[in-house]
């Protein structure tokens, strides 16, 4: 299994399992919990395929992904008085899913030979983000993206990256180049607690 594959798995577990775990919070059953988990995970690459006209969305074409998420709700439907713990552990396999779904988005709009810089960084960030939008919009929360955190300046900037060094190498280092920094800018600001600044009233 590449490299890039087996973050992608990595980061459909974590994303799922966040979505399931805000679905816990919000008190829903257990269908909305595995729908919360689902959509958090594939709901980014659904509005991807959706804008550059697939035929079918990768997500429904092949249905590990969602098959996975299930899997992952499950898992935290069980287990989820210890999960909730670790959030520390959870924080970095979302940082991992990120940069992972980052650099597939990008990569996603090469293949389609839609390499100009804004589309690549536009599909890269919907990839990495629109599914959590999506959760917190289900969740009548404004979206985690818009309220804290370096997250989707992450994502752009992996993305920007991609394109630049995609002229010059090629897709394979392309790829890597984004996930490593997409995620080192997003475990650096969790490490020291770095915010975009906000107006105060």
């Amino acid at each position: 299994m590449e490299f890039i594959s087996m973050v992608e798995l990595i980061g459909t577990v974590a994303f799922a399992i966040s979505g399931a775990l805000v679905a816990i919070d919000k008190e829903l059953d257990y269908y909305g919990i595995i729908f919360f988990a689902i959509i958090t995970a594939v709901g980014g690459g659904i509005i991807r395929d959706t804008l550059i006209n697939e035929n079918l969305p990768a997500a429904l074409a092949n249905p590990v992904f969602v098959i996975i998420s299930i899997a992952s709700a499950i898992f935290v439907i069980v287990f989820y008085r210890k999960i909730n713990r670790y959030t520390n552990v959870l924080q970095l396999f979302d940082a991992i899913g990120l940069a992972a779904f980052t650099a597939i988005g990008a990569g996603v709009a090469a293949e389609n030979r839609l390499d100009m810089p804004f589309v690549v960084i536009t599909l890269a960030l919907l990839t990495g983000t629109g599914g959590g939008v999506l959760r917190d919009v289900f969740a009548k929360e404004i979206p985690f993206i818009f309220r804290k955190e370096i997250y989707a300046v992450a994502s752009i900037t992996g993305a920007a990256f991609y394109y630049l060094i995609d002229r010059f190498t090629g897709d394979g280092i392309a790829m890597y180049s984004c996930f490593a920094i997409t995620l080192i800018i997003r475990l650096v600001c969790i490490k020291n607690d770095i915010h975009l600044r906000r107006i105060v009233k």
